[in-house]
């Protein structure tokens, strides 16, 4: 059951996780594979994905993201800010 309520964070059970099909390919020994590029904010991180590079999009360009195992149940766009930090000396231009 504790496996469950990590995908389950902020969703009704009934529901089930928000999980959306993404092209996953696992390299083999030695091969270096591209980082999976999605617009997919809202997709669950899953255990399966913990060592994979995403590129995520914030609205304006990809930002990357590799997964850990700390990631696991959280949303992708969570570690993709769609915003900038305010900075004054870049303000008075």
């Amino acid at each position: 059951m504790q496996p469950t309520r990590w995908l389950m964070k902020g969703r009704s059970v009934w529901k089930g996780p928000h999980i959306v099909p993404l092209p996953i390919v696992r390299p083999a020994a030695g091969e270096r594979i591209r980082p999976i590029r999605t617009q997919a904010r809202a997709a669950t991180i899953l255990p399966s994905f913990v060592g994979l590079k995403f590129q995520v999009y914030n609205g304006k360009d990809y930002v990357d993201v590799e997964i850990t195992e700390e990631m696991v149940g959280h949303k992708l766009g969570e570690f993709s800010p769609t915003r900038k930090p305010f900075i004054w000396s870049r303000a008075q231009v």
